[in-house]
């Protein structure tokens, strides 16, 4: 039978972590509702982009010329952007975004074609270190990313693309849907496709995102190509930058769940043991009254 002292100290460690976890769980609801308002805020200038974007690249006479917007003939060497966060104890938020990019590794290099990914968060950047070929990593900055963060990702993947050193970039990360639900995503950003330009959030492929078309009228000085140009870069920076700012939301969400799970568990736990522990000391009380009464029997005997 259990030792009433290993059981009551049990019960204060379960206690102990689940104040933890209910602090934690309660940062981050906190944090969740300031990282929802930040990508909330970003939100009008990228679709007010993504409007001008759709309208001159869907014209094939003025995106022609644009490196971005070619596909290249052989699929040699493609990118990967691997979003995840700089701690752990948000569930299988990092795991989920770790595998995903595996299996699309995995499809490529079936193909014929090498891999190359750009780790952003430390969880991503310790996995991939020793598994992949990893040409930038971020760290630090998961909770709160940077716009130079993703404009030096950003200027890599088109220098690297515009030379043909690229042939297709990836972005794998969470959306987040509200402050409960985290939804997994994987984006084609290179090359541009007008299709997935048009869609309402960004170059999204999703079965229940169906594209929506924008029409305004626009006069371009000097020429559409040329604003097409100026255009491409800010539009790539801007669709990263998002999906740094609308991962760091979905990580706090992510986070909030899985100590939500936590703190239910150790509830569950703790009344198990309780109870546990209250029929050990009642088992124990009725072993001492028995002792005493089979004393008090014998002593009368004598």
């Amino acid at each position: 039978m259990a030792n009433l002292r290993d059981i009551k100290k049990r019960i204060s460690s379960v206690t102990s972590t689940k104040q933890i976890t209910r602090t934690m769980e309660m940062v981050s609801t906190a944090k969740i509702r300031r990282a929802l308002d930040r990508a909330t805020q970003a939100e009008p200038y990228k679709k007010a982009l993504t409007d001008v974007m759709h309208t001159v690249a869907s014209d094939t006479e003025t995106a022609g010329d644009n490196p971005m917007l070619k596909t290249h003939e052989e699929f040699k060497r493609g990118l990967i952007i691997a979003i995840t966060s700089d701690r752990g104890l948000a569930g299988g938020f990092n795991v989920n975004v770790e595998r995903t990019c595996e299996k699309i590794a995995r499809e490529w290099e079936h193909d014929g074609a090498e891999c190359e990914i750009i780790a952003c968060g430390r969880k991503a950047s310790e996995y991939f270190r020793s598994r992949a070929n990893t040409v930038m990593h971020f760290e630090g900055s998961s909770a709160d990313p940077s716009l130079e963060d993703a404009r030096m990702i950003a200027s890599y993947i088109c220098d690297e693309y515009s030379k043909g050193q690229l042939d297709r970039v990836e972005i794998v990360y969470h959306h987040a849907r509200n402050r409960v639900d985290q939804v997994l995503r994987t984006e084609h950003l290179l090359p541009l496709d007008p299709e997935m330009i048009a869609m309402a959030h960004g170059p999204r492929k999703n079965a229940d995102e169906g594209p929506e078309r924008v029409s305004s009228s626009f006069k371009f000085v000097p020429s559409a190509q040329h604003v097409l140009a100026e255009l491409v870069p800010s539009y790539i920076l801007t669709v990263i930058h998002q999906a740094l700012i609308d991962s760091a939301a979905a990580e706090q969400g992510a986070r909030r769940k899985a100590m939500h799970s936590a703190t239910e568990n150790a509830s569950s736990i703790i009344s198990t043991l309780t109870r546990t522990y209250n029929r050990v000391r009642q088992a124990s009380i009725t072993t001492e009254i028995n002792e005493i009464v089979g004393g008090a029997a014998a002593l009368e005997e004598h």
